[in-house]
């Protein structure tokens, strides 16, 4: 038999739902790269910012790294990251994989942003197809840069306002997906030049399947809707940062990461205005290549 309800925290639960609305944490890695990619810290900023103007959304950045509380993602409503992925990703660290899973099992959405959609080499698979619906997998996907034409957006919550648009960016593409693509729908949809398919075998850069798929389309960006409750989102691009600039690659982000928290996307999409010097705000201090 269940005990009495508590009272105390239904209020509470009540009290913290009125005052904050969806909660989202943005997590960012520590710096990685050169200067202007893969601008973690920068990124979390600006979305924050953008996000707090949302009616009903209370988000919150954190830096350089996996925020120290566990009751932090015990009690988001989605998480954001943008870290790098592989054996550095920031999930699959001691103890936050299972935190993240318990977290995703009561329905908190999850975005994962560019090298965060590769879980390490040999673990982790199955949890990103649990979590997001699909992953980037080594010696499978892709990474090359490329300009990708968005031509035709399906109707969905994540593509409201968004116009159809061409972008150059690291967009991996040949992701590992669900079974029958099941709770999967693709945002955005695009076929990569046929030079890409044909680069020589490696660990990200190409395969045997990559070339028999040659002029196929292929998604970049998806929206999931696990079976059990909640949702998940992952998108390829975000290696540059100046392409928050572009006013429907930075839309689309905003949207799913609304979406993904369970919050209304507005019927025009999340607005947002950015000048030059908020993309250049909060930078890393990055040595400039050789």
């Amino acid at each position: 038999m269940p005990g009495p309800i508590n009272k105390t925290v239904l209020v509470a639960a009540a009290f913290a739902t009125t005052v904050w609305g969806r909660r989202i944490e943005l997590i960012a890695g520590p710096p990685s790269h050169g200067p202007l990619a893969h601008e973690h810290n920068a990124g979390v900023l600006i979305f924050e910012k953008w996000l707090n103007r949302v009616p009903g959304i209370q988000a919150r950045a954190h830096l350089n790294g996996w925020p120290a509380d566990p009751a932090i993602i015990e009690a988001a409503d989605a998480v954001f990251v943008f870290c790098d992925g592989s054996e550095k990703h920031l999930m699959f660290q001691p103890g936050r994989e299972e935190l993240v899973s318990k977290a995703v099992k009561r329905g908190m959405g999850l975005v994962l942003y560019h090298y965060a959609v590769e879980p390490p080499a040999q673990r982790g698979h199955q949890e990103m197809l649990n979590w997001t619906g699909g992953f980037f997998e080594l010696r499978y996907s892709v990474n090359p840069v490329w300009e990708a034409s968005f031509e035709r957006l399906p109707h969905h919550p994540v593509t409201r306002g968004v116009q159809p648009f061409r972008i150059r960016d690291e967009w991996y593409f040949n992701m590992r997906f669900r079974d029958g693509m099941a709770g999967i729908t693709p945002i955005l949809t695009a076929v990569p030049p046929a030079a890409l398919s044909e680069r020589p075998d490696g660990l990200r850069s190409g395969n045997a399947d990559v070339r028999a798929k040659s002029g196929q389309p292929h998604t970049v960006m998806w929206a999931f809707e696990r079976p059990g409750g909640g949702r998940g989102v992952g998108f390829t691009g975000g290696h540059m940062h100046l392409n928050l600039g572009d006013p429907n690659f930075r839309k689309v982000v905003l949207n799913a990461i609304v979406w993904a928290a369970g919050g209304e996307v507005p019927a025009g999409g999340v607005p947002s205005e950015v000048s030059k010097d908020d993309l250049m705000a909060n930078l890393d201090p990055k040595p400039a290549r050789k």
